[in-house]
């Protein structure tokens, strides 16, 4: 025996002897906890339960038998562990038994089953504190529905994962409701202070806004939800994005005060996060601003519920069953009875029909007041770049740099590129015809500037023609933010130039005089607002394959336009597009309204969404044809397509969703008029189910009203 396992006296330590046979020993595993035999509770024995199986065949309530143990803590709406997938024939005493574990949520609690078979018993409860409102499970049960989606889909979107540091927390107490804001800069608007009024009295306006240019739109959010707050309701704004939920952060604090509101972003962290939504479930707070997932946030008597720029792909969730922000708060503005109100400085077209049906009144400025707001824009189309010069040798026509220098005497000039990076994209310099590679059919690049290759098979190109007008020059099709800036650095060496755009995205620059190369959505805000703004390569963001090509690119540029000063403070915006198009002459006319009331209508003479509702099938060819023979689609339905998908190329980015590297999956898109929506939620949801519960045949994704239609 080795001296460090004896006392001073000799005698072996006994502790060091027990810890090794302890180390040494085969401690059996812990049995799972079983309620067999255990008393069942006295009153309401039963819980009806919805399990986190995402799966539409399983989507329904299941019940089980409460332990006398857990009577007190089982409550509806609290967390649970239940065992699920046992079968009938595994029944021990009258109780249920076997199966794996699964989280799931208590609705109900109910003094006897509809199931006549044995129950199995819950497991355990997970927490007693309650996460999930009757109020919520109706919401969430809604939108499930008209997504085609689970329930429990819905409900893994709806409530955060649970973090027990920050469930053991207190949240604070609640704070007495503020004084009604004054109007403030809503007095520039027609029915600005009527709105306000009617929030602070209680009332639930519906509008649609069409926010004026500059920096107040943070401001003016926060006092519509300061007016909520003092009639004693509470208030939720959801925002596209962190930097916007930052400013609006800002405002509420300035107006509300320090602890008033809960922000709800994931940049805050799980527990943070958690805790804050914690407030916000047992009341303590009743602001709340946050992105997505902040829709399903549970504010305590609802008063007013605000999206900010719904036109943002962002709003739009990538995880099943894919509902869109503003739709959610639609269905919470009719459930809860709430005042609803819909911004942008743009328009969607989903907006224009909200005030079109009635169901949401305009809230917008005088035409005088909104072309003093904007900064005066002016065009360079096809016909001015062939006579310029400059133009032809770099890219930017002579108004552009005229409105540069002009710019930086006195601020800051914004540069809007389509897209990041250096390599450009190329095209025929005569009719723009896309370059392609003659092996694979593939875009041809020259990256830095060096020999012509293609993208996809890195095939060199050393003699290209166009297949259509037969040139041989090529031009940039889309110049990235970096060779921009380089570009403009080069033309102008005393000026500091900064880019923005996805892996570095600026919140804010000074306003001393700089170039800032931004890509769109993240132009970051000038302090005193930009000098003047280029945007670059309009007709790329126009000729997208997409129907909402042209609303997109309109939501981009004025969004990049509303950060120059206004006509009275000499901002200009030079936009390089052709000027007869719809798009470019309501940005010149700062018009969105028009432009989203114009294409309402051609979408309504077309029956494209919004006035009609669709639906996308993805997946293999055979699966996509067997879904829809087997789907009971509405009489008044059209099936279009279905048309093959490109292949993904394995170099290639993927989003969620996409098709597998190298298969061939196809897309077909099912249309019907207004009013049979739900019918055909109803029908391919079912669909759906029996093709899951007889677990054949390869997979077909479903999505309602999908955000590219193309």
């Amino acid at each position: 025996m080795s001296s460090e396992n004896e006392r001073p006296g000799g005698v072996p330590e006994q502790l060091a002897l027990i810890r090794e046979s302890v180390r040494k020993a085969k401690v059996p595993k812990a049995k799972p906890r079983t309620w067999r035999g255990a008393a069942l509770a006295k009153e309401l024995p039963v819980a009806r339960v919805v399990v986190n199986k995402g799966v539409l065949h399983l989507d329904q309530y299941f019940d089980y038998a409460v332990p006398e143990e857990l009577d007190a803590d089982a409550q509806p709406g609290v967390r649970v562990r239940v065992r699920f997938g046992a079968g009938a024939r595994n029944v021990r005493e009258g109780r249920r038994e076997g199966g794996g574990l699964i989280d799931g949520f208590v609705v109900e609690r109910r003094a006897d089953s509809d199931y006549s078979g044995p129950l199995a018993a819950l497991a355990g409860v997970v927490s007693p504190e309650r996460v999930l409102s009757a109020q919520m499970l109706s919401l969430a049960r809604a939108v499930a529905d008209r997504y085609a989606g689970s329930l429990a889909d819905v409900l893994q979107l709806a409530v955060p994962p649970r973090n027990a540091r920050a469930e053991a927390k207190p949240s604070p107490e609640p704070s007495a409701p503020p004084a009604e804001p004054d109007a403030g800069t809503w007095e520039r608007y027609q029915q600005g202070p009527a709105f306000l009024r009617a929030l602070g009295s209680g009332g639930v306006p519906r509008a649609v806004w069409t926010a004026l240019p500059g920096p107040h739109w943070a401001e003016e959010i926060a006092r519509a939800v300061r007016a909520t707050l003092a009639s004693g309701r509470g208030a939720l704004v959801v925002v596209p994005d962190g930097r916007s939920a930052g400013r609006l952060d800002a405002a509420l604090t300035a107006q509300l005060g320090e602890g008033r509101h809960a922000l709800l972003t994931a940049d805050s962290g799980p527990e943070r996060r958690y805790r804050q939504w914690l407030a916000v479930r047992r009341g303590a707070v009743r602001a709340v601003v946050g992105t997505r997932a902040a829709m399903f946030a549970p504010v305590k008597d609802l008063g007013l519920v605000v999206v900010w720029e719904d036109g943002d792909s962002s709003h739009s969730d990538d995880n099943a069953p894919f509902p869109h922000v503003r739709e959610v708060l639609e269905l919470r503005a009719a459930h809860d009875k709430c005042a609803f109100l819909l911004g942008s400085t743009s328009c969607t077209v989903e907006a224009a029909q909200l005030v079109q049906s009635g169901w949401a009144a305009p809230l917008v400025a005088d035409r005088t007041v909104a072309r003093a707001a904007a900064p005066l824009v002016r065009t360079v189309g096809d016909g001015e770049l062939a006579r310029d010069g400059a133009a032809r040798a770099a890219r930017l026509p002579s108004l552009a740099w005229q409105a540069v220098r002009e710019g930086l005497k006195s601020g800051p000039v914004l540069v809007q590129v389509p897209r990041r990076g250096y390599a450009p994209r190329l095209a025929c310099a005569r009719c723009r015809t896309p370059a392609r590679c003659r092996h694979c059919a593939g875009p041809l690049e020259a990256p830095d500037e060096r020999e012509l290759r293609c993208a996809w098979c890195g095939t060199a190109e050393g003699d290209w023609t166009c297949v259509e007008c037969g040139s041989t020059r090529l031009r940039a099709q889309v110049v990235g933010a970096r060779r921009t800036a380089e570009e403009l650095g080069r033309a102008f060496p005393a000026v500091p130039v900064r880019t923005s755009g996805r892996d570095h995205v600026l919140d804010s620059v000074p306003g001393q005089p700089a170039l800032v190369v931004s890509t769109p959505g993240a132009e970051p805000v000038a302090d005193g607002g930009y000098a003047a703004a280029l945007l670059l390569d309009g007709w790329a963001m126009l000729t997208r394959p997409d129907l909402r090509a042209g609303e997109e690119a309109l939501r981009r540029w004025i969004n990049a336009a509303s950060l120059v000063r206004g006509q009275d403070e000499g901002g200009t915006v030079v936009v390089v597009a052709e000027p007869t198009l719809r798009p470019v002459q309501a940005l010149v006319r700062w018009d969105p309204v028009g432009h989203a009331l114009r294409e309402l209508a051609e979408r309504a003479e077309l029956g494209f969404p919004p006035v009609s509702r669709m639906a996308e099938v993805i997946g293999r060819p055979d699966a996509v044809e067997s879904f829809l023979r087997a789907a009971q689609l509405p009489p008044d339905a059209q099936v279009l397509g279905p048309v093959p998908l490109p292949v993904a190329d394995p170099g290639r980015a993927r989003r969620p969703g996409d098709p597998p590297v190298g298969e061939q999956w196809e897309r077909a898109l099912v249309r019907v008029p207004p009013g049979s929506g739900a019918a055909l939620a109803a029908a391919l949801k079912a669909a759906q189910a029996g093709r899951l519960a007889r677990g054949g045949g390869d997979p077909v994704r479903l999505r309602i009203d999908p955000p590219d239609i193309g």
